[in-house]
């Protein structure tokens, strides 16, 4: 179970079970531009999509195709204290929206 302040949240049931691994995107927008969309993880697996919501679809799409392409053998993904403890991140962490995008296969699959 997680801890969220005084609550205990437990997530259960076959949704959640495929969402257990994810890759942590970063969102930028600069005015007038498109919603950009990169992986600290996953060096050259970017997207972009107009909207907020959009870029999040286009990130699920980029992961999924990053993830056939290496026929489901990605570098693991690191934790969210991970990468705000990574240095080199800073200036890509700052100003960043922070999505957890789940791996497109079930976890029997991913590799270990």
């Amino acid at each position: 179970p997680a801890r969220c302040g005084r609550f205990t949240v437990k997530l259960a049931g076959p949704m959640f079970e495929t969402m257990k691994r994810h890759y942590i995107a970063l969102i930028h927008v600069e005015p007038g531009s498109c919603y950009g969309v990169s992986f600290p993880d996953l060096p050259g697996v970017i997207s972009a999509g107009d909207t907020l919501d959009e870029a999040v679809a286009e990130a699920q799409d980029a992961l999924a195709l990053a993830a056939e392409g290496a026929d489901g053998r990605l570098p693991p993904p690191r934790s969210l204290d991970a990468l705000h403890a990574d240095p080199s991140l800073a200036d890509d962490l700052a100003g960043a929206v922070l999505v957890a995008v789940p791996v497109p296969f079930a976890p029997a699959a991913a590799p270990e």
